[in-house]
């Protein structure tokens, strides 16, 4: 018997609902300005990548010989780093029976969607704070040319003040990171509490730098709060949570850090200005995917969307990370 489009219907409702699934996670992920994404690691497990440090100048003069001095190199890693998936199937009688059936579809496509999304940001900021799997050390003040990238909130009860920001800001300057594209993601309780430091007619006439760079679910699904001692500063709920004590950690002000900080939320600092500064890198293997089946003995029709991609740090002088309590407002 040929197969048409009347007794064929569960396959040509996967390929819709994967053009679906895909136009929205397009819009739904992180802008790729945030992260470096590798395009030549379309095979293996592992890639490599040559990093050069800095050349140094010595004195030189008449009839002296100059030391020849190699430079610094090394190399950073990139892993595959997520596999994920999603499945679901509408069975024959629920067909035969149901109503709105295509909308429950539909409706089915975009949760799997916004679940993608959310795991991939999740990660992202996951790699971003985490000190003992991401790019910083746990426990430690990642100094950069004698300048702290990790620190805790100064505020009362380990809240975030305007102080830390500057703070941060000079760590960036001393760490030579350039003063454009540099952003802030931070928990919506910190962000509560700028607005309470900076006052409402500040953060009303404050506007992100490169506004059209951020289109899509990230715009849709975040806040711009302000721009202050040149980040950009956003809020983000799916911000990493450390999950063991950082006491030896001191907080922006030079005091010791408190008592807990486990549970705290790692507010990142970053610079996204250009592929060369971005702290992050991603590489996909296998973008969203969604593949259907008829399952005939079970008379349904099964779907499933799968995605893979690895996340790494390439550098870390351009990545700062502020822990603040995720409760407490100032």
């Amino acid at each position: 018997m040929a197969h048409t489009t009347a007794n064929t219907t569960a396959f040509i409702e996967a390929e819709q609902y994967s053009q679906f699934i895909l136009r929205n996670l397009e819009d739904g992920l992180l802008p790729s300005t945030f992260y470096r994404n590798v395009t030549d690691f379309a095979a293996g497990d592992t890639l490599n990548i040559k990093s050069v440090g800095s050349a140094t100048i010595q004195e030189a003069g008449e009839n002296i010989p100059l030391d020849y001095n190699p430079i610094d190199t090394g190399e950073v890693t990139l892993s595959m780093t997520d596999f994920v998936g999603d499945g679901w199937y509408i069975t024959d009688v629920l067909r035969e029976d149901g109503s709105q059936i295509d909308a429950l579809h539909a409706a089915r496509a975009m949760e799997s969607t916004r679940a993608i999304q959310e795991h991939f940001e999740s990660r992202f900021l996951q790699v971003c704070g985490d000190g003992t799997t991401g790019a910083q050390t746990v426990n430690n003040a990642n100094n950069v040319n004698g300048h702290s990238h990790r620190f805790t909130g100064s505020g009362a009860n380990n809240t975030m003040t305007l102080g830390d920001l500057n703070v941060m800001q000079l760590s960036f300057d001393k760490a030579n990171v350039p003063m454009a594209g540099r952003i802030a993601i931070v928990d919506p309780v910190v962000g509560a509490t700028l607005n309470a430091l900076a006052g409402t007619a500040t953060v009303h006439q404050n506007q992100p730098k490169w506004q059209a760079v951020l289109e899509g679910g990230f715009v849709q699904n975040h806040n711009f709060i302000m721009n202050l001692y040149g980040w950009d500063i956003w809020t983000s709920n799916r911000l990493y949570t450390t999950t063991v004590e950082e006491a030896t950690l001191v907080s922006g002000d030079g005091t010791a850090a408190p008592a807990d900080t486990l549970g705290n939320v790692c507010n990142v600092f970053m610079s996204a200005l250009d592929d060369n500064t971005r702290p992050i890198m991603n590489a996909w293997r296998r973008m969203p995917k969604t593949e259907g089946m008829r399952n005939v003995p079970l008379k349904r029709d099964e779907y499933d969307v799968t995605a893979r991609w690895g996340l790494g740090a390439q550098r870390t002088d351009t990545l700062g990370v502020i822990l603040t309590s995720a409760t407490a407002i100032a």
